[in-house]
């Protein structure tokens, strides 16, 4: 069992005001409303936002069917509110992990909602089990409504493969070094390994015209890197950074004019977002050591 399994941890997690303290740095909030204010404050200083519904792996139609609701309502309140922004969804999340059939019929009508408004769908990757559903998901949402972008895992060593095979449909690739423990068979498992793979999968995406790159780090090498890329391409690009995840380098950014989206996690579902991301920043242990022995 995982530390973060334990129950007496989760307790201390969201029964704790330090604890609410940590996941509102990390997460916009357990609704949609509170999402929706800081997507706002985001948009009026200079970001752009992308809403991620937190939560995967349903197992039923009906939960596949609630995410759906509430990710047409996020599209409603971008409509409506004139954000600067566009959804996240999780395949798992519409069905993927019991019928993808379900699941393309929910990316489908997602999809159209989107076009309608003039923005975009991003389909985040999950672990291997779902890796070529996912794929064939973006092929076949891509031929519909040409509005959708999807998620590209550095450290999969599948992910050259996935990329030519995405050549000419369109859309923006997201890359990022990938969050999920895979075995060595099928995933690169060195810091180096996988930060040499994402320079090399960036720069491929930096030379082509085919896609709008949506480079999620918070790396600064690999910032100044796509950066140095850019000034060889006239088509867009983006940065792209977690809620919460290095506002210094998020503020350099947008300081320089660059494009920047923050992918922006709401819902009731947030301790299994809070804990990857403590897992992946050691720093964000001691702020909650710091903010627990403040509150005694």
């Amino acid at each position: 069992m995982a530390v973060a399994d334990w129950p007496p941890i989760e307790k201390m997690f969201t029964s704790t005001t330090p604890g609410r303290a940590l996941a509102s740095r990390f997460v916009a909030g357990d609704n949609l409303a509170e999402a929706v204010a800081v997507a706002r404050r985001l948009n009026d200083d200079g970001c752009l936002v992308s809403l991620d519904l937190l939560g995967e792996e349903v197992a039923d139609r009906e939960s596949a069917g609630h995410a759906v609701a509430e990710y047409l309502e996020c599209l409603d309140q971008i409509e409506s509110q004139g954000l600067d922004g566009n959804i996240s969804i999780k395949p798992t999340q519409l069905g993927l992990a019991f019928d993808e059939e379900l699941a393309n019929q929910a990316l489908e009508r997602l999809g159209k909602r989107a076009a309608e408004i003039g923005t975009t769908v991003t389909i985040d990757m999950e672990d291997s089990r779902y890796t070529e559903a996912t794929v064939r998901m973006f092929e076949r949402g891509q031929a519909g409504t040409q509005n959708f972008g999807i998620a590209i895992q550095a450290y999969m060593k599948r992910t050259a493969t996935d990329l030519e095979r995405l050549g000419g449909l369109g859309g923006h690739i997201r890359l990022c070094k990938g969050a999920y423990v895979e075995p060595s068979e099928i995933a690169i498992t060195t810091k180096a390994g996988v930060d040499g793979a994402f320079a090399v999968y960036l720069t491929e995406l930096m030379m082509r015209r085919d896609v709008t790159p949506a480079i999620a780090t918070h790396d600064e090498e690999l910032v100044a890197l796509a950066l140095d890329l850019a000034k060889d391409r006239d088509e867009s690009f983006e940065f792209q950074m977690l809620y919460g995840v290095r506002g210094d380098l998020q503020s350099r950014i947008l300081e320089e004019g660059h494009p920047l989206r923050i992918y922006l996690p709401f819902g009731s579902q947030w301790y299994p977002y809070l804990t990857r991301r403590v897992a992946e920043r050691p720093a964000n242990v001691w702020f909650f050591v710091k903010a627990l022995i403040g509150s005694r």
